[in-house]
């Protein structure tokens, strides 16, 4: 557990984050899609190889979170992506869950698949180069939902899944996310975060989960996207932060946010806020484990022509470093503006 301990530590410290490049081949293609890239197997690994083999990602990005298609996949001159992150010293990940079905007995509500032959496909993970693993768990909130057995029952999961990581020596990345979608307001948004993870946290004591050798990753709080009324950055930074601070236990290293859908500057902007506006009085590292966030504004450049790489790369390297200079308080209008290895990326 000492040793799961220092590589939770690793992923989040010295001001990084984590990279979600776990997409299913279902949400990359429709991605593609939107976009006129064909949807196919080399496409797809061509994208990942342009994200893993961005100049200097290391400076910003201390874990990459794979799919089972990447985990297994190489550069077009035969390095397993696995390697190119070793060789940079970035920590490779794996989701391991397979997914969401409906809740039986709760309609409207989803239930994670996977904890059948994980222990299986974990040891296979570990061969490949794996040093820790994710699972994401969805809560739908709505006029008479979550219900308590859709809480429970993926705080149960997540728990199960994070004490059999452990056991077969990995590090579990806790993902419990509550969707923007809906028109809840930004307190019915922080009373669901709190009722998920104080379920979750009860689940894994019970289940003998060593907090030191795991990451969090949560939502943001925020108000669903169909509400009238949406918070500023200063109330979402607060609501998010007390909320984690009512539940989060301080032996958890690090708090690495997912993005769910938001534009990639105001992930940014709203995690800069909650770093300066509670220096000190968080006991874990608030850092952030992106997907869409980060991705997105390249994929958009690259289009799946081989002539944009390189401006694809700048724009993920961007990115990243943005969210560096926010997990310190840092990212303003001059970092937003810089180029990756500007003197404001604080490198």
């Amino acid at each position: 557990m000492a040793d799961l301990a220092h590589i939770a530590w690793r992923m989040v410290e010295h001001d990084k984050g984590l990279l979600a490049i776990d997409e299913s081949v279902d949400t990359c293609n429709r991605r593609f899609a939107a976009l006129g890239i064909p949807e196919t197997i080399e496409m797809r690994r061509a994208w990942r190889e342009l994200i893993v083999t961005t100049p200097d990602l290391e400076r910003w990005i201390g874990a990459v979170i794979l799919s089972d298609e990447t985990i297994r996949q190489t550069t077009s001159s035969g390095a397993s992506f696995v390697s190119v992150l070793d060789r940079a010293e970035i920590l490779a990940g794996i989701k391991v869950d397979e997914g969401t079905i409906m809740l039986a007995g709760h309609p409207d509500e989803k239930i994670t698949e996977g904890l059948d032959g994980l222990r299986g496909r974990l040891a296979a993970y570990v061969e490949m180069g794996a040093r820790f693993a994710k699972w994401r768990g969805v809560i739908v909130i709505g006029p008479t939902l979550p219900s308590r057995g859709c809480l429970e029952g993926n705080a149960m999961m997540l728990a199960r899944y994070a004490a059999i990581c452990q056991q077969d020596g990995l590090v579990p990345v806790v993902e419990p996310e509550v969707l923007m979608k809906g028109a809840h307001n930004l307190a019915r948004d922080a009373e669901v975060t709190e009722a998920i993870l104080h379920a979750f946290f009860r689940h894994a004591d019970e289940q003998g989960v060593v907090l030191e050798a795991m990451i969090l990753k949560p939502n943001m709080v925020l108000p669903g996207t169909d509400c009238a009324v949406q918070a500023g950055v200063d109330a979402v930074a607060d609501a998010t932060v007390n909320a984690l601070l009512h539940t989060v236990p301080a032996a958890v290293p690090g708090v690495a946010f997912l993005s769910g859908g938001q534009p990639a500057e105001l992930a940014s902007v709203r995690l800069n806020a909650m770093n300066n506006r509670f220096r000190g009085r968080m006991p874990w590292q608030l850092a952030f484990s992106f997907a869409r966030a980060i991705q997105q504004p390249a994929l958009e450049i690259w289009a799946g022509r081989d002539d944009r790489t390189a401006a694809a790369q700048a724009s993920i390297a961007h990115r990243a470093m943005c969210n560096h200079a926010a997990r310190r308080g840092g990212y303003d209008a001059a970092v937003e503006a810089a180029l990756p290895g500007d003197s404001h990326d604080g490198q």
